[in-house]
């Protein structure tokens, strides 16, 4: 059995549900499909979950909120009259103003609740599609079929273990199983949703949950490349990646897979294969546990924007048992990750995200780190970006960071941060945010000699 998740560009009209429909019914071991909800039809189109959002914050805020979800609903009539399935609107009209008219008590459930609906409703088009071409096909309810999940102690929605068991009751479904992305339940029989291109958790979940033989990622592109492509002409194409070196390279700002849709994969060994809607017969780029072909010594380099750093200076901290461990105990009970942890013989840089280390929580952990800890300095930067080299077969190669360090030197770029990854297929530079792409763009010419 396969798994067959598809994106959002893939389905943005009509005409891309029919491709996709044609490589869900190419082969016959695609039963169980996640589809995202409909994506951009042109470059200048707004996505029908950024409607939808918009749909819930203008009810939120005490407005009129008809023209946000008319314009969704338009969206759906034009693919539902393209595809002639005219019989399946009602329903999506339904379960779309249902969704808007819900309780807003809980602004979070509620923005949840009504977002989830562009996947909730591209499900039951596309079931509804095959249906009306004569396979069979059934839309999914995530709540029916058991995917349950949380929210964790920093707001992450994860899943729960008992999902994975209902979950692998759909391989016995005859039919092709049409599954909604992007969000679950909670116990309490709230919608919960995963971050943006949580879809593709969705379908890592499922693939897990039935140990598929292989889970299909489509996109709109032919490979995962070594570079963004926005910032590089024709990026050299990886065709082969662990999931080690996916990770390391999704954490740093790869989107073409979500950073958390490896894990239910990895730990069951099933090969992620991503492929290109548009360009079916292309190879794609294959996700495995050991690889059996390097096609370059580096596979990527990718860099992130919204990163700080606490430092924080003590006197003879290496002799103090315990002040480490008190700075994490610290940030653990604010709810803020820690990424990485550079240090020295008297500090230590802690590296976290912006976005959980708000002004009114820099307040408080340097109070904590000085009265609690008895940090002598704490200093906070908020101007950083992370830029990482990731490759296996730097392993067992010489130079690679010297190679890096001195081009990034030529370049006049300011190395803030240098860390090598306790695995050695990855390095870490730390630069300012306005050098990010700049960076990325010297590594990818000095490493691949374009």
């Amino acid at each position: 059995m396969k798994i067959a998740k598809f994106g959002g560009s893939s389905l943005a009209n009509a005409a891309q549900i029919k491709k996709v429909c044609d490589i869900v019914l190419a082969d016959s071991d695609r039963r169980i499909i996640v589809v995202s909800a409909p994506g951009k039809r042109t470059s200048d189109d707004i996505k029908v979950t950024d409607l939808l959002i918009a749909t819930a914050k203008a009810r939120l805020n005490g407005g009129s909120y008809e023209d946000e979800l008319n314009a969704v609903i338009a969206r759906y009539r034009e693919i539902c009259d393209d595809l002639n399935i005219e019989d399946t609107l009602p329903d999506v009209i339904e379960t779309l103003k249902s969704a808007a008219a819900s309780d807003t008590t809980d602004a979070v459930t509620y923005v949840d609740t009504v977002k989830a609906m562009g996947e909730d409703c591209n499900a039951r088009v596309v079931a509804a599609y095959l249906s009306s071409i004569g396979h069979p096909a059934k839309y999914c309810n995530p709540k029916e079929c058991g995917l349950f999940l949380e929210h964790d102690a920093a707001g992450k929605a994860k899943i729960l273990g008992e999902s994975y068991d209902n979950l692998a009751e759909l391989a016995h479904e005859k039919c092709i199983c049409i599954f909604p992305g992007f969000y679950g339940y909670g116990r309490d029989g709230k919608i919960i949703t995963f971050s943006r291109g949580g879809s593709d958790v969705t379908g890592a979940i499922l693939a897990g949950a039935v140990n598929a033989e292989v889970y299909e990622n489509w996109t709109d592109v032919d490979n995962v490349f070594a570079v963004n492509p926005n910032l590089v002409n024709n990026p050299f194409p990886i065709t082969e990646i662990t999931y080690d070196e996916m990770r390391e390279l999704a954490y740093a700002g790869f989107s073409v897979l979500h950073e958390e849709a490896l894990y239910p994969v990895y730990v069951r060994d099933i090969p992620v294969h991503i492929k290109n809607t548009n360009n079916p017969s292309s190879k794609g780029t294959r996700i495995v546990a050991n690889r059996t072909r390097y096609d370059s010594l580096v596979t990527g380099i990718a860099g992130e924007r919204g990163f700080l750093t606490i430092t924080v200076t003590k006197y003879l901290m290496n002799h103090e048992v315990g002040f480490i461990s008190k700075l994490l105990e610290i940030l653990a009970e604010e709810g803020i990750p820690v990424e990485h942890l550079p240090s020295g013989i008297d500090s230590i840089t802690i590296i976290a995200r912006k976005k959980y280390f708000t002004p009114e929580k820099e307040e408080i952990v340097i109070n904590r780190f000085r009265n609690e800890a008895k940090a002598e300095t704490v200093k906070v930067d908020r101007d950083l970006a992370i830029v990482m080299i990731v490759g296996q077969a730097m392993e067992k190669s010489v130079g690679i960071m010297a190679r890096a360090a001195s081009a990034l030197s030529t370049a006049g770029i300011n190395l803030r941060i240098v860390n090598q990854g306790a695995s050695e297929i990855s390095m870490m530079f730390g630069v300012s945010e306005e050098y990010c792409d700049y960076a990325v763009r010297v590594l990818y010419k000095e490493l691949f000699r374009y």
